[in-house]
């Protein structure tokens, strides 16, 4: 599997397949490059690049104070000077957006444009709450068939998804072993995520400002409980040229390959093909 060492010594994995428009894949905090695996296949004419942040999936762990989204916006810029790649556009699930951010505010000439998945500016309290819920901790669940049966019950939100698909987010998310699952990231991310959350939250309006004059792109669950109707309004109030789409019977987050995902996603390409 591919590796690449940061600067301070961690060895991160990576996926880079396809050729074409680089697109660099940020995941979901406790998530994994299994969080693009359902659109990958629908991006053709895309070099689409994937990495595991630190402390994720086949990634080093690494001390929990450095699970900072300043940091892992380090790892992914050099995760981009160690391909060669000088400029990509970025796709955001959930942290992986506010990654973006991030980058756009500090290193803008590097980003060729932006799509968010299921996150703004403001994250809303009650998605906020459900995370810190399960956050760091194993599930009760004992074995993969049975996470299968239940994962429906407990992600609020969805409806209308087939059995298949929960079988493939159980396995993609969790390990089997003898003493029952086991989540696939170092539970000190709780430690990380629960610490920043005693300090003041910035003000991240003026890090999506920040996007001004990269093709911009907004996918929300109908039923997401971390983006608001309302801060998606002001996001499109600010950013009235920006793609959206809303994706029927999703909570947070959208898989990416429902048909308002992969309309949206197809008209950001096709922008950035044209910019």
């Amino acid at each position: 599997m591919p590796k690449f060492q940061t600067s301070d010594g961690i060895s991160l994995h990576y996926e880079d397949e396809g050729e074409g428009l680089p697109v660099l894949c940020l995941s979901g905090l406790t998530r994994t490059v299994g969080d693009f695996a359902y659109v990958a296949p629908h991006l053709e004419g895309v070099r689409l690049i994937r990495m595991d942040y630190r402390g994720r999936g086949q990634s080093d762990w690494a001390a929990h104070e450095t699970y900072t989204i300043p940091v892992e916006g380090r790892d992914a810029v050099e995760l981009l000077d160690f391909l060669g790649i000088e400029q990509a556009a970025i796709l955001g699930t959930s942290r992986g957006g506010l990654i973006a951010m991030g980058l756009a505010a500090t290193v803008k000439q590097r980003l060729l444009g932006v799509a968010l998945n299921d996150i703004g500016p403001v994250i809303d309290p009650a998605g906020l709450k459900v995370i810190e819920g399960y956050l760091g901790r194993n599930p009760s669940w004992q074995t993969l068939e049975e996470a299968e049966e239940k994962r429906a019950q407990v992600m609020a939100g969805f409806a209308n998804v087939p059995q298949s698909r929960w079988r493939e987010e159980v396995r993609l998310h969790y390990r089997e072993t003898e003493g029952g699952l086991q989540i696939t990231y170092d539970p000190k991310l709780r430690d990380a995520v629960l610490g920043a959350g005693a300090q003041q939250v910035p003000d991240l309006w003026p890090f999506f400002d920040a996007f001004a004059g990269l093709p911009l792109c907004c996918i929300r669950g109908e039923n997401s409980d971390l983006l608001s109707v309302e801060t998606l309004a002001e996001m499109t109030h600010r950013r009235p040229d920006m793609i959206v789409a809303e994706v029927a019977d999703r909570g947070h987050v959208p898989f990416l390959d429902e048909l308002e995902s992969l309309t949206a996603l197809q008209a950001w390409l096709g922008m950035l093909r044209q910019s």
